[in-house]
């Protein structure tokens, strides 16, 4: 597997210090990374910035440090709940199409995309089929760079893995495939080592945080005890830190063929705070935590 870096670990979207984007790409080759994934929005590489001479710009600072541009992440819901007359999904699939664009110029092959979220009182059927249109649209597009379709398994629509494939079936495009992350699957309860295996041979790219699981309770003074506040809080640790168990999470991917891009990410706030200093000890724990994991 091939280490990669995701460009929002250090977009301050947390509180934590940031880079621009020719900056985040020279951090992260000093901190041994060959390969990146960007974000597809501000303060990174939002469309509505990326023109031919910011392109050009970041195209240079790749080249001249050696570092792979991978892939694109896109930031996408196409449940499409806003009002009717606005042209909600033709807006997604124009951001996305914009992406690949920029995306063949820098070098990617992959744009990691998300489903859609389920909303009270639509139907998820429905929203099943709109995400399926949607997808099978963008596909076409992104073919025509030579860019693959990541599907992360994030938003509420098929999340689960079983769910997962039948979307890929039913968008049958080639260039189409996952994005598949153990956080998710730890979260939510499922076996990682088998549903790794599982879903290996669909899977594109990988991309991974680790986590503590803090559980919520509020007091009742007339019980004079607690009751549960709902699903856990959740914080990100330095990798192999946390609850996720990651080493049967990608022996699972390594036997079902697996052999991608595995992209570390901090996209949440994190223990220590969000200084540089704490990002980049988080950012080299990953790639010290592969390599000696053997699976670099």
């Amino acid at each position: 597997m091939k280490p990669c870096l995701f460009s929002v670990s250090y977009a301050g979207f947390w509180g934590q210090e940031s880079l621009d984007t020719n900056g985040f790409v020279e951090h992260a080759a000093e901190l041994g990374y060959g390969s990146v994934m960007i974000a597809g929005k501000r303060p990174h590489a939002s469309p509505l910035d990326m023109n031919e001479e910011a392109v050009a710009v970041l195209r240079a600072t790749l080249d001249r440090t050696g570092v792979e541009c991978s892939i694109l992440a896109a930031y996408t819901d196409f449940g499409g709940t806003v009002a009717a007359e606005v042209p909600y999904l033709e807006m997604q699939i124009s951001y996305i199409e914009s992406l690949c664009r920029i995306g063949r110029q820098l070098g990617a092959r992959v744009c990691r995309v998300f489903t859609s979220y389920e909303v009270n009182g639509v139907s998820p059927h429905a929203t099943w089929k709109q995400t399926v249109t949607c997808l099978r649209e963008i596909c076409d597009r992104a073919a025509d760079f030579g860019i693959t379709i990541a599907v992360q398994n994030h938003h509420d629509i098929a999340v689960q893995s079983e769910a997962l494939v039948e979307l890929l079936f039913d968008v049958d495009r080639k260039n189409c495939g996952l994005g598949f992350d153990a956080w998710s699957l730890a979260l939510r309860g499922e076996e990682l080592h088998e549903a790794a295996r599982t879903m290996a041979p669909y899977s594109v790219i990988t991309t991974n945080a680790d986590y503590l699981r803090l559980p919520r309770f509020r007091y009742r003074p007339e019980l004079i005890s607690y009751e549960s506040a709902g699903p856990d809080l959740v914080r990100a640790v330095p990798f192999g830190e946390g609850f996720i168990d990651y080493e049967a999470f990608f022996s699972g991917l390594k036997e079902g063929g697996f052999d991608g891009l595995a992209t570390y990410e901090m996209c949440s706030p994190v223990r220590g705070g969000g200084s540089m200093e704490n990002l980049d000890r988080y950012a080299r724990a990953y790639l010290d935590w592969m390599s000696g994991h053997g699976f670099v």
